[in-house]
This record gives C-alpha cells, sequence and structure tokens, in this order.
C-alpha cells in the first residue's frame, strides 16, 4: 500500500502548507468568527477578542466567546446583541462582572461561565436575565452561596455550582424565590457538614441536589427532617463505610423519589459494605435507589433490610456475583442489575418477590451466560429486560406462561443464543418481544410463535433468522410492528410469509437479500404505513406488491438496483405516500425511462434523499443526478450510439484485466481522482468516525450517544451501524466513509495504533487531505497513548490547520472542554437543513 509521502514530493508538500495556513490565516483575519447559522449562530471561540466583534448582528441569537480574554464584563457589555437566547464565557479570564453586564438580555435562557476567577460580582451583575433557566458557574472560584446575586432570577430552573470551593450547604434566603429550581449541582465543592436550617430556603419539592464527590464528614440528626428532593445524588462523599453508615443515620424525615449512593471508578472509598450499612434507610421514604460502582458489593445478603421497603432497586456496575433469596415481605416492584458480575439468571432467588413488576438485568456480557432456573410465584411480572449479556436460553412459551404469566414487555436482545421451539399452548399476555442481535434457533423454519396472539411488537433483526416456512410469523395475529432486517428468505423471495399479519402497521425486511417479492406477498396488510426494503436486490418492483397499501405514507428503497419504475409503478404509487427513498439505486438514464425521469422531476417533494439519485449507466451518463437529466440527450446520433457501445466494450475488457488487481488499483483511482463527483453532492453524515474495535464502548459513549442526541445533532458514520452489507470493507471506507462524511474523525488509542486496518484507514486519511483541499481531520487522542508513537504516526498532518488535535482526558471539566472542542470542529462547514434550523432555533 503506498504510504502518503509516495504521492507528491517534499518540496511541493511544504509550499502547499505556506500557501494553505496563509490562505487561512487571511480569511480568518477577515471574518474571525463562524457563522454556524446565518444572522442567527455564532462562534467565536479561542480567537484572542477582547469584546464582541464589531460584525456580529444584532439578530444574533447563540452565541460563542468561549476562551477568549474579556476579563472585565463593564454595563451594557452585550447591547449590540440584545436578541440572544444562549451565551457560552467559558474560560474568558472574567474576574468581575458590573452592575447591569448583561442589561437588555431579556430572552437569554442559557447563561455559561464556566472556569473563569469570578472575585468580583457587583449587585446587580446579572440585572434583566428575565428568561435566564440555566446558569453554569462550574470551576469558578465561588466560596459562598450567599455572594451570588441571583435572588430575582425567578425563572432559573438548573443552577451548577460543581466544582467551586463552597464549604456550606445553607441556602440563602434568596432561594425561596427561585420556584421553578429544577437542579442545583453542587458536585465536588468543600461541603463537609450539613446541619438542620441549611435547607429550610428551598424553594420546592421538584428539586435535584448533587452532592457527589463533597467529602461529607457530619451530618446533623434531623438536617433532612421534612425536606423534599426529586433526586438526591451522594456518590464518593463518605471516607469510609463508617462514616457512610453514620451519615445515613441521620436522614431521618428525609423524602426522595430518587437516592443516588456510591463511589466513582477511580474513586473507591467504601472498604466494606455489610447490611448495617444502609439500616438509616429505614426512616427516608424513598421511591427509587441506585447504589452505583461499589466494588465490595459482592452478594445481595449485604443489603439493608430497609431496602426491601422501596419500591424501585438500581445496583449499578457493582461486583455482585450472588443473588440470595429475598424476603417473602419484600416491596420492591422494579429490580435492576446493571453491569454486575452474575454468572447466571438468578431466576430462583428473585421468586420470591411477589410485588415484582419490572426486572433488568443488563450489559453483563463477560460474566451472565447462564439462565436454566425457572421463574416461580412472580405473578405480577410485566417486564423482563435481560439484554446486552451473553445468554444461551431455550424459551418453552407454554412453561414460560406459567412462571410469568402476566409478562408484557420481554427483552433478549444483543445474546448469544435463543432457541423458541414450535411447541405452545394457550395464549400468552406478552405485547413486547426483543430479540435482535440475538442468534434465533427454529425461528423461520418451524412457527415458533403460535401462542404470542397479543403481541404488538417484534424485532428480530440482524437474528441470523432464515425465513422457510410460510407459517413463520403464524399467531401474530394483532402484531404492529415487525423489523426483520438482516435476515433471509428462501430462495432470496418474499412469497405470503405474511399473509396473516393484517394488522401490521411498520414492517422492516432490509438487508435481506431479497431479489424478488411476489406481487401478492403484501396484499393482505392494508393497515400498512411504513414499508423499509432497502439495501435488498431487487432489480425492479412489480406495481401490484403495493397497489393494495392504501395506508403507506412511507416507502424505502433506497440501495437495491433498481433501473427505474415503470409507468404503471409510478401510476399504482399510493396515494397516501408522503415519503419515498429511492436513492443509491442502478438507475439506467436511457431514454426508454423518460416517464420515469419526468415524474421524479416533478414529485421532489416527496423524493427523499434526491441528491443521490443517481445515473449507473450508460457510462456518459454515471453519476448525474437524476432529477438533473437533460430531456433533450436522448436525440442523440448514431456516430454517438457506436462510440458509446465501443466505449463499453473497452470498459468492460478493462475491467476484466484488471479484476485480479482490484484491490491496490481501486485505492490508487480514488486518490489520483480526488473524487470530484462526491465532494459535489451533498454529504450523508458530518463525520467518518475510524477506530479500534476495541474501543467501540468509548465511540458509543463518548462520541454517538453525546454527538446523535441534542442539540447541534451530528451524524456519525460508523462502520458497524452504516457500512452496506455485501460490500467489500475497501469501498465501504471510501464510499460509505470518506466519500459521503464532511470530515474524518480518528480516535487515536493503543489499540488503533496496533491495528493494520486502523493504520490503513490512517493512511487514506492521509492521503485524501493531500488531495482534497475541504478535507480535514479531527484526531482524538485517548489517555495512555504513547505521544511519542503518535508523532511518529501522525507526523505534520497534526499542524494542519484544516485539522483539529484533541486530546480526551476522563475528568469532568476536560471532558466539557473536549466536547465543546470537538463539536466547533464538526460545526465548521456544515450546512443545516430547514428541520435542523427549526430545532436549534426551539433550543
Amino acid at each position: 500500500m503506498p504510504r502518503s509521502g509516495a504521492l507528491c514530493p517534499q518540496r511541493f508538500m511544504s509550499f502547499s502548507l505556506v500557501v494553505l495556513s496563509w490562505s487561512q490565516w487571511r480569511t480568518r483575519s477577515l471574518n474571525p468568527c463562524l457563522e454556524v447559522i446565518p444572522g442567527t449562530v455564532y462562534r467565536c471561540m479561542e480567537l484572542n477578542l477582547s469584546g464582541i466583534p464589531s460584525d456580529i448582528p444584532n439578530s444574533t441569537e447563540s452565541l460563542d466567546l468561549s476562551f477568549n480574554p474579556l476579563k472585565i464584563l463593564t454595563s451594557n457589555y452585550f447591547s449590540q446583541v440584545p436578541a440572544l437566547r444562549f451565551l457560552d464565557l467559558t474560560r474568558c479570564h472574567i474576574w468581575k462582572i458590573e452592575d447591569n453586564a448583561f442589561m437588555g438580555l431579556c430572552n437569554l435562557s442559557v447563561l455559561i461561565l464556566t472556569a473563569n476567577p469570578l472575585h468580583i460580582l457587583d449587585p446587580w451583575a446579572f440585572q434583566d436575565l428575565t428568561s435566564l433557566q440555566r446558569l453554569i458557574v462550574v470551576e469558578s472560584h465561588i466560596s459562598r452561596l450567599d455572594r451570588l446575586p441571583i435572588g430575582h432570577l425567578t425563572t432559573l430552573q438548573e443552577l451548577n455550582l460543581s466544582n467551586n470551593h463552597i464549604d456550606s450547604l445553607r441556602l440563602p434566603e434568596y432561594f425561596s424565590q427561585l420556584i421553578v429550581l429544577q437542579l442545583l449541582n453542587l458536585q465536588a465543592n468543600k461541603i463537609s457538614s450539613i446541619f438542620v436550617g441549611d435547607l429550610d430556603a428551598l424553594p420546592s419539592q421538584n428539586v435535584t441536589l448533587v452532592l457527589s464527590k463533597n467529602y461529607i464528614k457530619y451530618i446533623e440528626l434531623n438536617s433532612f427532617s421534612g425536606v423534599y428532593f426529586q433526586e438526591l445524588s451522594l456518590r464518593g462523599c463518605f471516607e469510609s463505610s463508617a462514616l457512610m453508615q453514620a451519615s445515613l443515620q441521620n436522614l431521618t424525615g428525609l423524602h426522595v423519589n430518587h437516592l443516588v449512593l456510591g463511589d466513582y471508578r477511580n474513586i473507591a472509598r467504601l472498604e466494606t459494605f455489610n447490611k448495617p450499612l444502609l439500616d438509616g434507610l429505614c426512616h427516608v421514604r424513598l421511591q427509587e435507589i441506585t447504589l452505583i460502582q461499589i466494588s465490595v458489593l459482592y452478594t445481595t445478603d449485604s443489603l439493608s433490610d430497609c431496602l426491601h421497603n422501596i419500591p424501585s432497586v438500581r445496583l449499578v456496575s457493582t461486583d455482585i456475583k450472588e443473588v440470595t433469596p429475598f424476603p417473602k415481605n419484600s416491596s420492591i416492584r422494579q429490580l435492576e442489575f446493571k453491569n454486575c458480575k452474575l454468572r447466571g439468571v438468578p431466576a430462583d432467588s428473585l421468586s420470591s418477590l411477589k410485588e415484582l413488576r419490572v426486572l433488568r438485568i443488563t450489559k453483563n456480557p463477560r460474566y451472565l451466560m447462564r439462565y436454566v432456573e425457572d421463574f416461580q410465584g412472580l405473578q405480577n411480572l410485566e417486564t423482563l429486560d435481560l439484554s446486552e449479556n451473553t445468554l444461551i436460553v431455550n424459551i418453552y412459551w407454554s412453561s414460560f406462561m406459567e412462571e410469568v404469566p402476566n409478562l408484557k414487555h420481554l427483552n433478549l436482545s444483543f445474546n448469544s443464543k435463543v432457541a423458541l421451539p414450535p411447541e405452545c399452548s394457550g395464549v400468552s399476555k406478552l405485547e413486547y418481544l426483543d430479540l435482535q442481535q440475538t442468534r434465533l434457533g427454529f425461528t423461520g423454519a418451524l412457527p415458533s410463535f403460535l401462542c404470542l396472539g397479543n403481541l404488538i411488537y417484534l424485532d428480530i433483526s440482524h437474528s441470523s433468522t432464515h425465513i422457510v416456512t410460510e407459517c413463520s410469523f403464524c399467531g401474530l395475529d394483532n402484531l404492529r410492528v415487525l423489523k426483520m432486517a438482516g435476515s433471509s428468505f428462501e430462495g432470496n423471495q418474499l412469497a405470503g410469509n405474511f399473509k396473516n399479519l393484517t394488522k401490521l402497521q411498520i414492517l422492516d425486511i432490509s438487508s435481506c437479500q431479497l431479489k424478488h417479492i411476489v406481487p401478492s406477498a403484501l396484499a393482505q396488510l392494508h393497515d400498512l404505513r411504513e414499508l423499509n426494503i432497502s439495501h435488498n436486490k431487487l432489480l425492479s418492483l412489480d406495481p401490484k406488491v403495493y397497489v393494495h397499501l392504501h395506508a403507506l405514507t412511507i416507502l424505502d428503497l433506497h440501495s437495491n438496483q433498481l433501473a427505474a419504475l415503470t409507468a404503471q409503478a409510478l401510476e399504482d404509487l399510493p396515494t397516501s405516500l408522503k415519503y419515498l427513498d429511492l436513492s443509491w439505486n442502478l438507475f439506467d438514464c436511457s431514454c426508454d425511462h423518460l416517464i420515469f425521469f419526468r415524474w421524479a422531476t416533478n414529485h421532489q417533494d416527496i423524493l427523499k434523499h434526491a441528491d443521490f439519485m443517481v445515473c449507473h449507466s450508460p457510462l456518459d451518463l454515471k453519476d448525474v443526478r437524476l432529477v438533473s437529466f437533460d430531456l433533450s440527450s436522448c436525440h442523440v446520433s448514431k456516430t454517438t450510439v457506436a462510440a458509446s457501445v465501443t466505449t463499453l466494450l473497452v470498459l468492460v475488457l478493462f475491467a476484466i484485466l484488471v479484476y485480479k488487481y482490484y484491490f491496490h488499483l481501486y485505492y490508487m483511482v480514488v486518490l489520483l481522482s480526488r473524487d470530484h463527483h462526491s465532494t459535489e453532492k451533498e454529504h450523508t453524515y458530518d463525520a467518518f468516525v475510524i477506530y479500534s474495535s476495541e474501543d467501540q464502548e468509548w465511540v458509543t459513549k463518548e462520541l454517538e450517544e453525546t454527538l446523535e442526541v441534542g442539540v447541534p445533532r451530528f451524524r456519525l458514520c460508523l462502520y458497524y451501524r452504516d457500512f452496506v452489507p455485501g460490500v467489500s470493507i475497501i469501498t465501504n471506507i471510501i464510499k460509505e466513509g470518506f466519500q459521503s462524511s464532511r470530515k474524518v474523525i480518528a480516535v487515536v488509542s493503543t489499540h488503533f495504533l496496533e491495528s493494520r486496518w486502523c493504520n490503513f484507514e490512517l493512511e487514506v486519511a492521509q492521503s485524501w487531505q493531500l488531495l482534497d483541499s475541504k478535507a480535514s481531520l479531527v484526531l482524538v487522542v485517548l489517555e495512555g497513548v504513547d505521544k511519542a508513537v503518535v508523532r511518529r504516526k501522525l507526523g505534520v498532518f497534526r499542524y494542519l490547520r484544516r485539522n483539529t488535535y484533541l486530546v480526551w482526558r476522563d475528568r469532568e471539566l476536560t471532558r466539557h472542554v473536549f466536547l465543546r472542542q470537538l463539536k466547533s470542529a464538526l460545526l465548521d462547514g456544515k450546512t443545516w437543513t430547514e428541520e435542523e434550523l427549526k430545532l436549534m432555533l426551539n433550543n
């Protein structure tokens, strides 16, 4: 494989870097702030500003001024931007805020002052913030609550003062005016004692109080008497088990819906966990308790009897290996074991919980493998979640209905194997069954759901299911949702497999290798609203397949091999259709399909991803957008036709000759061609993430769950989810990864540097950068990586201005800064759809 340095001479590369740096500096000096949304959202992060740039319009609603040396906020400091709703002043060296500094910002709802040394706050520093809902003053040298002049902020819902120097929990009188306050975060301060009267000014019964990482040594008796909390978090607060026991004894009279106790992964202070440790909770009114990250909790026999009076008990990230029988008079209605060390499902030990409604034993993939015991006596159990383990289970519906007769929700997804023999009698009350990503036995070859007549939702996606019999779904007469992506059908043909699912509303048969659908296959599904047949091998689609689907609103046919839709197929499309995806098909842009071209041009309102509806043939029109097809091109001469045929034959012969060397030639051609076509089209993803499979958990938690949820929302390309099945890895990397993404995120870890594939992807990314002036690389270096190796691997690419080099550390403030910098890098160059603009403005 060619190294990136072999693509051009060293002198040329050096000259290119100089020109690029000068160009970016020149552009930055002319327009210092990034215009994320024209006239509305601006990012002025880390530009060495001493004030608000004069070219920021007064219509601006979101302004990021973080990492600029503002130092002092004087009166009417933000008069230039009166429409602000979001203002970020993180790490701006602000040490003084004068009276009326925020005058005129009556619409501001979020103010972030994190990591500023706030030594002086004048009495009217926050005057005129009549709509403020979130005030974040993390790590800002705040030592006393009564010095915060915020008593008039009656709309405040969240006050985050974590990582400061506050040493007393006594709430000033002004807290009684904060009547809509929902979250008071005092995590990682210096509160060591709590006394009677400290919480007298608590404004409501709906407040969440976070005291985690305060080293509490003393709680006076009755300090919490008559106090009501929505949630109280005391993680990492006690230096020893004895101190924790003594403190909990003095929580008498507390009313709290959810109490969180435990340690952190890097802060484990409890040396023992015995039965009397939580006895103090007997005098606390609790609805839910979470015991988290307690490494010395090995068995449920160590739990206090007080917990049996709490409706919901959650045990998260503990070392529990054994579950002993619970008392028969226990009031527990919801019980969860998450990320523990159970070796088997403790069905027999849990059978005494007569009031149990919800049982979750999840995310134990390295330990939980056995499910051999039977549940007995759980007459009230309605939800059983055993997902994300490594279970091998045989489900016999008849005995299962006897064990848990009222079960309605069963989740066995992301396990090793579940066998569903056809043996059955009676009708189960089960309504929800999730078996996705779990290999199924018998399903497809025999009818496995005969007694699930009340089932509404069934997910067997990517479960290695092969449908042989037409009666595979017999018995599911009330099914509304069926998801079976990644399954397969006998002969790659869909026939009468769904004839009894007359109430079905959502059907997902994507990635099922379908080559043909019998016209009558869906004829009985009159209530079907959503149909996903994407990522199959359909060469054509008979209009009789959907002619009876009068309620259909969504039809997804993308990534098939359709050449066009016939005139009859277009005429028979349901009138209710509002969403039709035909992208990434093999369209034939010959004059035989003029009717289809005209229809596509006139119906772009229902065509989704129309920019990716491109011609596959003839070769002279390859990759031309279908909706831009010039109908006059149909009038061509015989000479043109002959030339096209000759060219096609030459290309076929050439393809045959180079087939053996496809991998290397494909990669080289892509690099040398610079992929002009792909850079002109709209990108599907904001970023393509390259990482080692060993870092999957970090990517899911820190990137996928953070960037794809919230505002702004980004779409990532992840190989395990977005790569096209059945396509070679190199094609997926280039087509689905680099060509379809605006940026590339490289998660550099020790595993990454040791992986041949990861190094290959990084070489592709670096080579791509040299050939594409718009390409940019975001390098995320995890903790523990050898810096010398990183410098050797990344070389000069770390210093390109269009690149972003970030180091991730597992600490709260650095994670906050890391996330902000990462989002800033992804926002650069991003375009927005109308729906995304509305969502940004509403938040």
